[in-house]
């Protein structure tokens, strides 16, 4: 009896483990140092994290404009750069979209959709697909939360938004949000890794 209920509880565990949100995503992991990159913005200029050297940290968002996922998300995107760029915490959105297969994603359709919904933040395309893989984004929208230890950027939060990408007015858990008012006060994230809910990235053939 007793060997069957360690039994048990091992496979819990395993199974836990296993299957907990995004613990076979490939890339960076909550703890990791982020990596500098250094990747074109709509307005044409190289945008990398080393122009952040003033602020408390970083909130990367993969997205794109094609995605309905991404659209759905665009004004709480937004909102976040409003509530959080004031108090150290800026959003940089990167589109890592093959934009052969999807031309909706291209770079001139990037600057057209950015200027529709009035980005404040940058918009950079990863042409070559290398920081997305580097990041592990596997959906738009992505987030990745970075916050300042040193000279450096330390991976504090990857995931989702929130927990409802379709009805804003039924969300019941803010991930990031939360994630950033942690950070701010000083505290540990108190769950650095949510399940990215969203369209695949799609990567070029």
């Amino acid at each position: 009896m007793k060997n069957t209920m360690m039994f048990l509880i091992l496979l819990f565990t395993f199974l836990v483990t296993s299957f907990s949100p995004d613990s076979q995503r490939p890339g960076y992991k909550p703890g990791d140092v982020a990596g500098d990159f250094s990747l074109k913005n709509i307005n044409g200029k190289m945008v990398s994290l080393n122009d952040f050297k003033d602020s408390k940290g970083v909130i990367v968002i993969f997205t794109c404009n094609h995605c309905p996922y991404s659209v759905a998300y665009e004004d709480r995107i937004i909102a976040l750069h409003k509530n959080y760029a004031g108090k150290g915490f800026p959003v940089v959105a990167i589109n890592p979209n093959d934009p052969i297969s999807y031309p909706d994603d291209s770079y001139e359709n990037m600057k057209i959709r950015a200027k529709e919904k009035g980005f404040k933040f940058p918009y950079l395309i990863d042409e070559t697909q290398e920081i997305a893989k580097a990041y592990g984004a596997m959906k738009t929208p992505h987030v990745f939360i970075l916050k300042r230890e040193g000279s450096g950027f330390v991976v504090a939060y990857i995931g989702a938004i929130d927990d409802n990408s379709n009805e804003p007015e039924l969300v019941q858990e803010k991930y990031a949000e939360q994630a950033l008012n942690e950070i701010l006060s000083g505290k540990p994230v108190s769950q650095p890794l949510t399940k990215a809910i969203g369209c695949g990235v799609k990567w070029r053939k």
